[in-house]
């Protein structure tokens, strides 16, 4: 059997009543959209997180990109944020015109370099963006101190960090608004597509119910635009909901399995992921890096092992993303990074003996090499 990054086969035999329940419960409620499933998760999830409001949308990318329109943003406006992401990210800033401002990334963690944020800010910045990375939070503390000092708003990217801590508090409690993903792989996964915002703030919660409904308020009749149509799904809302009850569950499991990579894999020349300091990680990826990464992945091929790269292109690096006029070498960290990083397989039922068996292929790999 090929062993891959994720599978959620063992999961859904493990939920499969729960989750099939969700159905029939639906379906029977007399009302398929925007009803009593995604009102109980949009309170649930908000509550989870120690924040008032929560509006649930169609995906993680929708959730970006409406926020920072609620959060005031127009074309032509600046929103600063890390390369060393998945494309979506930077295409929800381009969905609203406005321009992505790319910053390098610290080597230890990958995650956005915070140090780096004040010489990119302009009179055109209006948000910043930290991108909470496989599993754990940008150096929030500074980031807000830079956003209160040029009054700009902090817009969390937590769609591969849900449950993380940061000194403490929950990731997406931490700025003005913070965009979740519930695409199937995630620490806390639909099944199929959803997104969320959350924020503390009604005003721009009051925009985002708007946004993600045409606009509107009242049926049929447009209070502002651009507005759209996304909604987060019933079935995949009560899902979620069922699923936000056993997240510190995944997670706890999510951690152990970090725990056996970090024991199987210390004594071989793999540079092996980090926690920052004052950060709860949740693990949504397992990030290895080793300078001869592309041999390494055809190596392991032979023994039934394909694994996966988060991310193999840096955004700013991107043919569709070349009007930006950034040229190969303005981000190295990133670009280096991306030349050496591959993710191992990392789900909550990820089984000892496959967990095993690529901890065994990856030292004979690296021995051989």
């Amino acid at each position: 059997m090929t062993v891959g990054v994720w599978n959620y086969l063992a999961e859904y035999e493990s939920e499969r009543e729960d989750v099939l329940g969700t159905v029939e419960q639906v379906f029977s409620s007399g009302r398929l959209v925007l009803g009593d499933s995604v009102r109980g998760f949009e309170r649930e999830f908000a509550a989870y997180h120690g924040v008032p409001h929560c509006v649930g949308v169609a995906n993680g990318t929708d959730a970006i990109s409406l926020a920072l329109w609620a959060l005031g943003v127009r074309p032509g406006d600046e929103v600063v944020t890390g390369a060393n992401t998945a494309a979506p990210t930077v295409l929800a800033i381009d969905a609203v015109g406005a321009v992505p401002v790319f910053v390098d990334v610290d080597e230890a963690t990958c995650l956005m370099n915070v140090d780096q944020v004040a010489d990119a800010i302009t009179a055109r910045t209006r948000v910043l963006l930290p991108v909470h990375l496989y599993g754990q939070c940008v150096e929030m503390v500074p980031l807000r101190a830079l956003a209160a000092a040029h009054g700009l708003a902090v817009l969390e990217d937590c769609a591969q960090a849900h449950g993380a801590r940061h000194h403490g508090r929950v990731v997406g409690s931490l700025g003005d608004a913070a965009a979740f993903s519930f695409y199937p792989t995630k620490v806390l996964g639909a099944y199929g597509d959803g997104g969320a915002t959350i924020t503390a703030g009604p005003d721009v919660e009051r925009r985002l119910r708007r946004l993600r409904y045409y606009g509107m308020e009242d049926r049929y009749y447009v209070e502002e635009t651009p507005g759209r149509n996304s909604r987060l799904d019933e079935v995949q809302a009560e899902i979620l909901r069922r699923k936000l009850r056993r997240l510190d569950r995944y997670i706890a499991a999510r951690r152990a399995i970090a725990r056996c990579y970090d024991d199987g894999l210390a004594s071989t020349r793999l540079t092996l992921p980090v926690t920052a300091p004052g950060n709860e990680h949740v693990h949504y990826l397992y990030v290895a890096r080793h300078p001869r990464r592309d041999e390494i992945l055809e190596e392991l091929r032979p023994h039934g092992i394909e694994l996966n790269v988060s991310y193999r292109w840096p955004v700013h690096t991107m043919r569709g993303f070349a009007h930006l006029g950034y040229s190969d070498g303005s981000l190295p960290v990133t670009e280096r990074l991306a030349g050496e990083i591959f993710s191992l397989p990392m789900y909550p039922s990820l089984d000892a003996d496959t967990q095993d068996r690529v901890i065994d292929a990856l030292r004979k790999v690296l021995r051989a090499g």
